[in-house]
């Protein structure tokens, strides 16, 4: 795994927080201090954090357990599909569905729909409903793709999500 250093952290600009008067008050441990109207985050504190995190990604891979990424911000997205697939890990990229872990007996019917829809458009037996029937069901398949897309394949919890 890579160990990023303070210079690389402070290059790629990650001690920049948020405007002064958009703060969350549980966040002042990890503010170095404000400059121009934006609080500096202290860069030692997230190098320690980022290193117990990546230990804690460590035990669980060594457990077997698997991974799920979740970000939805839009700069996120393709940086979370890429990596989590570099690892036949999961992601949500999209809405968090409500349940998508605490229900997930409901979710996992709404993938094995999913998956159903899948393969009607590869056997061809999409072709046999109406045009209009087709339609609707190919449009509630790809509304599913985006948004489950990442864990279809997510048979049981994930043992972390980052």
């Amino acid at each position: 795994m890579m160990n990023p250093k303070i210079k690389e952290l402070l290059e790629a600009g990650v001690h920049f927080g948020h405007q002064t008067r958009r703060w969350n008050p549980k966040m002042k441990p990890f503010i170095f201090t404000a400059r121009n109207g934006i609080y500096i985050i202290d860069l030692q504190k997230t190098l320690n954090a980022l290193e117990k995190a990546q230990s804690k990604v460590q035990e669980v891979v060594s457990r077997g357990k698997s991974i799920l990424f979740v970000g939805t911000k839009k700069q996120a997205k393709v940086v979370i599909q890429e990596q989590a697939s570099r690892i036949n890990g999961f992601y949500v990229t999209e809405r968090w569905l409500g349940g998508m872990l605490t229900n997930f007996n409901t979710i996992k019917n709404s993938i094995k729909k999913l998956k159903d829809i899948e393969k009607m458009k590869q056997d061809g037996t999409i072709e046999k409903f109406t045009k209009k029937e087709g339609l609707k069901i190919s449009n509630a398949g790809e509304k599913l793709e985006k948004v489950l897309g990442g864990i279809k394949d997510m048979n049981y919890l994930p043992g972390l999500v980052v």
